[in-house]
C-alpha cells in the first residue's frame, strides 16, 4: 500500500493567492467604474495603496485589499488612506465576512475574474492642490512603469 502525502495549505500559503485574485478583480471593477488603475502606489505619507484609480474627471479612488479577517484585524492603517482619495473601498473575496468591516468605506467583493461594488463609498472630495499633486504623481508613476516594460 502506497502512502500519499497530503499537504495542508497554511494561511501564509493561501493569502498571497487570495490577495492576488482580489487585487486583480478589484482593478477590473475600477475599470468598469471608469477608472484607470495602478497597483502598489506609494502615497505621500509613506503608505502603499493596493489599487489606486484615476477617473475621467480626475477623481481618485483607493482600494485596500484584505485577504482574510486576520489581515484586516492586524492592519488597521486604512484611515491613513482617506486624506488621499475621493472614494475609499475595501476589496475582499466572496467568502470574506463583510460584517467584520466598518460600514463607512465602500465595499468591493472580487475574485480573479472581476467583482462588484456591494456598498458605495461616501464621497469625500480632495482639496484641489492635493488632487493636482496626486494626479501628477499617478501620471509619472504610470509613465515610469510603461517605460520599463
Amino acid at each position: 500500500m502506497a502512502l500519499i502525502k497530503v499537504e495542508t495549505l497554511t494561511l501564509s500559503g493561501v493569502r498571497p493567492v487570495v490577495t492576488e485574485a482580489v487585487t486583480r478583480g478589484a482593478a477590473r471593477v475600477m475599470t468598469d467604474l471608469g477608472f484607470v488603475s495602478l497597483l502598489e502606489v506609494t502615497l505621500p505619507n509613506g503608505r502603499r495603496a493596493d489599487v489606486m484609480g484615476l477617473g475621467k474627471k480626475g477623481e481618485i479612488a483607493i482600494c485596500e485589499v484584505k485577504s482574510s479577517v486576520e489581515d484586516f484585524r492586524v492592519d488597521q492603517k486604512w484611515g491613513d488612506y482617506l486624506p488621499f482619495c475621493d472614494a475609499f473601498y475595501f476589496a475582499v473575496a466572496p467568502e470574506f465576512p463583510a460584517p467584520v468591516l466598518p460600514e463607512e468605506p465602500g465595499l468591493i467583493v472580487a475574485d480573479g475574474f472581476g467583482g462588484a461594488v456591494v456598498r458605495s463609498s461616501l464621497a469625500s472630495p480632495l482639496a484641489p492642490a492635493r488632487r493636482k499633486a496626486l494626479t501628477l504623481a499617478f501620471a509619472r508613476l504610470a509613465a515610469m512603469r510603461a517605460a520599463t516594460v
